[in-house]
């Protein structure tokens, strides 16, 4: 009887102890008194556990890194601090670029900001959520037609990580519905809204297809790989530099002079632009893009910018220009 006791005790001690330390790593502060309460042991069962704790990260620095069980003085509470903790200056930005991106619903977007806050330190907090404050309280995400969107976004890159072929029920901008079987590559993040990139899988994988994912209504993960990509060399990261815009199109390369005040906004804008000459205030620019969005973006520009080549696309700026200016006559 005595040696179930003794190991009862063991047990519950390894568990308390396990349960002390997560709660430190989430960033939760706590009393000795306070842990004594909620586990019903003395206060000084806790204070044993708490030199265990620290004996335990003293001896696997290796493994857990540098993190220490602190004491404060003020407050008389014990937290856990390591190098792994974001700056405030790290989440900060991070916060603020999620809020800016407008891409998640309110409720999304707040779990996910609480849970980044865990991995500041204590002090941080406080500071953090009052510098948001009001820009939480004013945020309004895009409206995004499926509102299971996290869920769908990593069942997804489940399909893409497998290298299985999907099939997507879609419904397009004018609610239609559509079904397609595709070879899914890459989900990206582009102005408000997460794209699937996908190839038909009847095609030759030279001209990618783009779904707006919240206008995926189904998925069907196929078990077998039917077809393969060994006739082309797939690379995400190019891929991403050409795709600027989420309209469809084949690749191409443009050639446009800029005149406006900013080049390195056009550079930023466009990854693959480079400058080919410079001369006069007129910068000669190429780059490779993917799709039709490229025509907007430079209308966009207005008189800043004079397509060159090619003189295909030189006749679709002038014949878009045409159009403009016929609405105002």
């Amino acid at each position: 009887m005595k040696d179930n006791t003794n190991l009862k005790e063991s047990v519950e001690k390894q568990f308390r102890l396990i349960q002390i330390f997560f709660r430190g790593i989430r960033g939760e502060e706590f009393t000795v008194r306070q842990l004594a309460d909620e586990y019903g042991v003395s206060s000084k069962t806790i204070s044993r556990d708490i030199s265990d704790i620290r004996n335990f990260m003293s001896e696997n620095v290796e493994l857990l890194g540098n993190i220490e069980l602190l004491y404060s003085t003020s407050t008389r509470k014990y937290s856990v601090h390591f190098e792994e903790f974001f700056s405030n200056k790290e989440m900060f930005a991070l916060i603020k670029i999620l809020i800016g991106s407008r891409a998640l619903d309110k409720i999304d977007l707040l779990k996910i900001i609480e849970k980044l806050k865990k991995f500041s330190t204590p002090e941080d907090r406080k500071v953090i959520s009052d510098m948001i404050l009001k820009e939480n309280y004013h945020y309004h995400g895009v409206k995004h037609e499926n509102s299971k969107l996290l869920p769908l976004l990593w069942q997804l890159s489940v399909g893409i990580r497998e290298n299985k072929e999907i099939t997507i029920r879609y419904h397009k901008m004018d609610k239609s519905q559509v079904e397609r079987r595709i070879r899914p590559v890459s989900v990206i993040f582009s102005e408000y809204y997460f794209y699937l990139i996908a190839y038909d899988v009847k095609s030759d994988y030279t001209q990618p297809k783009y779904f707006r994912a919240d206008r995926i209504t189904e998925v069907t993960i196929h078990r077998d790989l039917v077809g393969t990509l060994e006739s082309y060399d797939f690379d995400e990261g190019e891929l991403r530099e050409q795709i600027q815009f989420m309209f469809p199109g084949k690749l191409r390369k443009i050639i446009f002079e800029f005149t406006g005040p900013s080049v390195q906004a056009i550079l930023d804008r466009l990854p693959t632009a480079k400058i080919l000459k410079y001369e006069n205030n007129h910068y000669t620019i190429e780059a490779e893009v993917y799709g039709e969005g490229i025509k907007m973006y430079l209308l966009s520009q207005g008189s800043w910018v004079k397509v060159i080549s090619p003189a295909g696309f030189v006749d679709e700026m002038r014949d878009e220009i045409e159009k403009m200016r016929n609405h105002y006559q």
